[in-house]
């Protein structure tokens, strides 16, 4: 009698926000058909950070956490690198997922392959064209190690075969759009943070940072302050604590606590983050997931940088406005909400669906 074939073992390596999110969204899908093994590197290590996104989102528990903590780039990598390997070693999986462009996602996808094991990068393919970005150096290095692509856009498509791949490139959609599309009615439900915050809907502007470009450059960090100081509109911060902690280093914690018209806050939960900005009249961020949830949404976002890999939004609502207090103004003038719907599924088929069934087209060759 022929025995059953065993699933194909499957690791995913998270450790911070925007990869959390992703996993929420393809857990469910992925774990039907293989045995799917979740390890944390304890990235992102803080509660507020971390714990809830599981809790909320229902994402099952990791199954390891190689608590790395935080550090400097090459410390943290390092850490990640050395603690995945004996575990890679120990469990055989058959393919290494990893996520997005964090210290996690290259330190995972190098480990992997110099062990010989197959690497899937979800979200592949894009591209700022800043070198002196971290996460840009790492996005590249994994796409030119992974075995299997996946593309969130047609334009990361573009980018990878420009740059000389041409095997294993999935255009799968993106997962964060899904998660938003599965929990929507969740998030418009939610107002208990508004009543909280005493907010009124469309009455105050949402506003995010933590790139290093902006918060670990002092000089940047002022003009923030600066572009701060000439809004009237209210303003909630939800401080990142990277943020908070060069605030400070840099004097200007008090400064900007002291603005009569800024509510800096601690960083709230994944959903109620969602909710905030579903309500808000804009966003102003400098994140990229943050840049995208706000266009799904509906809401105008104002992008704290000269650039963004996700080119598709400044069509859906994202206006690029740097570091410029005339650009965000003149903005605000004009504020205009989106219309234009996220078309978000390929062929009407959700990301995770393609991902999963991508997966299994290729343990059968």
């Amino acid at each position: 009698m022929k025995m059953p074939r065993s699933k194909k073992k499957v690791i995913s390596l998270v450790g911070a926000r925007p990869q959390f999110i992703k996993l929420a969204a393809l857990a469910p899908v992925i774990s039907k058909r293989f045995t799917h093994i979740i390890v944390h590197s304890g990235q992102h290590y803080d509660r507020t950070m971390s714990d809830v996104f599981f809790r909320q989102l229902k994402i099952p528990k990791a199954d390891f956490n190689l608590a790395v903590g935080s550090g400097n780039h090459g410390k943290m990598t390092g850490r990640i690198m050395s603690r995945f390997e004996k575990l890679l070693v120990k469990h055989q999986p058959d393919m290494v997922l990893v996520y997005g462009d964090t210290n996690s996602t290259l330190a995972g996808a190098l480990t992997a392959s110099k062990l010989h094991i197959p690497v899937a990068h979800v979200e592949a393919g894009l591209r700022s064209y800043r070198m002196d970005m971290p996460e840009e150096i790492n996005r590249r290095l994994t796409d030119h190690i992974s075995t299997l692509l996946f593309c969130p856009t047609s334009r990361a498509v573009s980018n990878l075969k420009s740059e000389g791949i041409k095997k294993g490139i999935v255009r799968s959609g993106d997962l964060m759009y899904e998660l938003i599309d599965n929990t929507r009615q969740e998030i418009i439900q939610n107002r208990s943070i508004l009543k909280k915050l005493k907010l009124e809907k469309k009455k105050y502007i949402l506003l995010t940072m933590h790139r290093a470009g902006n918060v670990d450059c002092e000089d940047n960090m002022h003009k923030v302050a600066d572009i701060l100081s000439g809004m009237d509109r209210r303003i909630v911060f939800p401080v990142h604590p990277r943020t908070r902690k060069n605030l400070r280093h840099f004097g200007l914690l008090s400064k900007v606590k002291k603005l009569p018209n800024v509510d800096l806050i601690e960083p709230v939960p994944y959903l109620d983050n969602l909710s905030l900005m579903h309500y808000a009249g804009a966003v102003i961020t400098d994140s990229g997931g943050i840049q995208k949830e706000a266009v799904a949404l509906g809401t105008p976002c104002f992008t704290l940088r000269d650039e963004t890999e996700w080119t598709e939004t400044l069509k859906w609502g994202n206006h690029l406005v740097g570091l410029s207090a005339r650009k965000i103004s003149d903005g605000m003038r004009t504020l205009k909400k989106p219309v234009k719907k996220v078309n978000w599924k390929i062929q009407g088929r959700r990301p995770s669906e393609i991902m999963t069934a991508s997966l299994l087209k290729f343990f059968k060759e």
